[in-house]
This record gives C-alpha cells, sequence and structure tokens, in this order.
C-alpha cells in the first residue's frame, strides 16, 4: 500500500506526464500548488516509487515517467472521472438527437466523435457481431463439383455462398453435414461460428463423415463472416501526432494491426462486459504493447450489443476517456434500441 504523500506524487507526475510527455522532476511537482512538500522529500519519495515498480526513469534523464504498474494504480485508485467541458457534453448529447436512419450512420459517427474529442483512434464493434445468429444453413448440389451454401440468419439475412464440394462427399454425406451443422450452430452468433466448427462441429463430423478435414476447411469459408464491414473505425492515423510515437516502424506494426479484421475482432470481442482498462503489456498483441486501450460494451436491457474501443498512448487521458466512453455506450443503448424493439 503507499502513503498518502506517495499517492499525492504519484498523481502528480502522471498529470503532468499526460499533459507534457516530458519526464517529471521533483523541482516540477514542488511547484504545483496542490503538493506542500520540498523537492528533496519529493525525490526520496519518488525514488521508492521507482523501487516499487511504479516509476521508471528514461535513459540519464532526471525525471520520471510513469511505467505500466503506475499507470494501473492510477487508473484504480486516482484517477478523477467527469473531465469533460461543456462543448464535449453537447456533442455527445447531440448526437443522441441527431436524425439518423441506419445502424451504420449511428456507429460510424460515434466513431468519429470518440477520435474527434481524443485525438486518439477510435474502434467500435457492429451489433451484428453479437445480436445476429444462424437461423438455418443448407446445401444445394449444382454437379459433382460445387454446391451452393445457404446461411439463414435470426434477422431474416440469407446469404448464399457456392462452395467446392471435396471429391469424396457423396450425397448422403452432404445430408449429414447439413444435419450436424444445424444440430450444433443454430442460435450460436455468428462471430462464434468459426470456434464452433472446430471445437463442437469437426468432432462430430469426425464420426460421421469420412475424410473430413478437407471438408472443414470448405465449411470455414462457407461460414465466414465479412468482419470488415462491421468494425467501424475513426482517427487511425492520430497515433502519428504522439510524440512517443515518432518511430515510424513503430508506428507501421499498430497500423498494421488496424487493418488486420480478425485481430481486431480478438482484441475487442474477447473482453469482458462493462468498461475495461488495458495498459501497455497487459494488452494481448505486442504491436501494442506502448499503448493503452479502453473499451466498454453498449447493451440493450442487459444484452451487449456490440463494443467500443479507444487505443491511445499510455499517456492518454484516462478520466476524459473513461468518462467520454461511458457515456457514448450508454447513448449507443439508448439510439440503437429503436432497431431492437
Amino acid at each position: 500500500m503507499l502513503t498518502d504523500r506517495q499517492r499525492m506524487i504519484l498523481n502528480a507526475i502522471v498529470d503532468d506526464y499526460i499533459r507534457s510527455a516530458e519526464p517529471v522532476g521533483s523541482r516540477s511537482i514542488s511547484k504545483r500548488g496542490d503538493v506542500a512538500f520540498s523537492p528533496a522529500t519529493i525525490r526520496n519519495e519518488m525514488a521508492d516509487l521507482e523501487e516499487l515498480g511504479y516509476l521508471e526513469q528514461p535513459h540519464t534523464s532526471a525525471g520520471r515517467v510513469p511505467s505500466t504498474k503506475g499507470y494501473r494504480y492510477y487508473v484504480d485508485h486516482l484517477v478523477q472521472l467527469n473531465q469533460l467541458n461543456d462543448d464535449d457534453v453537447h456533442l455527445v448529447r447531440s448526437f443522441v438527437t441527431d436524425k439518423m436512419n441506419q445502424m451504420e450512420q449511428v456507429i460510424q459517427h460515434a466513431a468519429t466523435i470518440l477520435s474527434s474529442l481524443t485525438n486518439y483512434t477510435s474502434i467500435l464493434l457492429g451489433p451484428e457481431l453479437f445480436h445476429t445468429s444462424l437461423k438455418h444453413f443448407g446445401l444445394v448440389p449444382l454437379n459433382a463439383d460445387s454446391a451452393v451454401a445457404i446461411i439463414v440468419t435470426n434477422t431474416g439475412h440469407v446469404e448464399n455462398r457456392t462452395i467446392t464440394v471435396p471429391p469424396d462427399l457423396n450425397m448422403d454425406d452432404m445430408q449429414k453435414v447439413v444435419n450436424i451443422l444445424n444440430t450444433k450452430l443454430v442460435g450460436v452468433p455468428l462471430i462464434r461460428l468459426k470456434a464452433k466448427l472446430y471445437s463442437e462441429v469437426a468432432h462430430e463430423l469426425e464420426r460421421h463423415v469420412d475424410h473430413y478435414e478437407g471438408l472443414i476447411r470448405v465449411l470455414e469459408n462457407a461460414l465466414q463472416n465479412d468482419e470488415e464491414q462491421r468494425i467501424f473505425m475513426s482517427g487511425t492515423t492520430n497515433m502519428l501526432t504522439q510524440p512517443e510515437f515518432k518511430d515510424v516502424d513503430k508506428v507501421k506494426t499498430i497500423l498494421d494491426l488496424l487493418g488486420e479484421a480478425p485481430a481486431i475482432m480478438k482484441m475487442l470481442s474477447t473482453l469482458p462486459s462493462g468498461i475495461q482498462v488495458r495498459i501497455g503489456t497487459e494488452n494481448d498483441h505486442k504491436a501494442i504493447s506502448d499503448c493503452s486501450l479502453i473499451t466498454a460494451t453498449y447493451s440493450i436491457e442487459g444484452e451487449p450489443l456490440g463494443t467500443i474501443g479507444i487505443l491511445g498512448p499510455t499517456r492518454m487521458e484516462y478520466g476524459k476517456v473513461i468518462s467520454l466512453i461511458d457515456m457514448i455506450s450508454k447513448d449507443m443503448g439508448t439510439l440503437l434500441s429503436r432497431w431492437y424493439k
């Protein structure tokens, strides 16, 4: 446990570093009106905080910067929420009253608001990824080599895809495949189909259909989600304006990740409900080990529909971003209820 003085000094260092992007020294902290300690006392406490792992000393600078552990303590115990000015609140609230008649407009508008108010990158997963599930799967043979896979969702959407039929799959086997898929996958959200295909369907196919391995790959393509159309982003190049990312190669790895729909899906769709803050190396993907990712789910009557994410440097305005993402996730639920009543 940190002492009250250590908490105050850590809070001051994080606040100053977020604002300046420069290592923070004891003298600058002593000049703050809310810190009544001498530079020598502050230096001693900073040394202790560094030894405890809450601060780091970059290069030979006399100043310190927060570590991942320091940011985590700040977010969990010190951050002040509701740091939104009147203009920010007005912009978000006007979003609720805008007359948008398409779900995609709502989601893209929310992404644009979040990136413009934070100068970070916003990522939103559309409701279809969570809300839409498989209602029926069918296979209609065209000839000996191909068939049409028919996918019907619970929202009434019907999609037809031509697939290549494995040469050793006869009509009886094809009907077995259809029965197994409808038994195992009906009611499963589209986002979970691939996982279910390999965890449950593959086991049944192995028992009932010869040479099932090639068939699994064909079915995966047939059930593939068009993930790019359900991921909405804004401000993808905002990382270029952050002083931490002057290294072009570092920025390129982040931008490459943002261009990979499956990786983004995995990164956001596996997070727990509610507001989550992942800082630095707490993120699973190495490309964003110098970033923080703040996410929130938006829901209707307690049912999660999608996820909102803000990606920025670890030197993030946590209080503002958490407050914004909390407000807009609630407003998203209000707006999208139009389509789910």
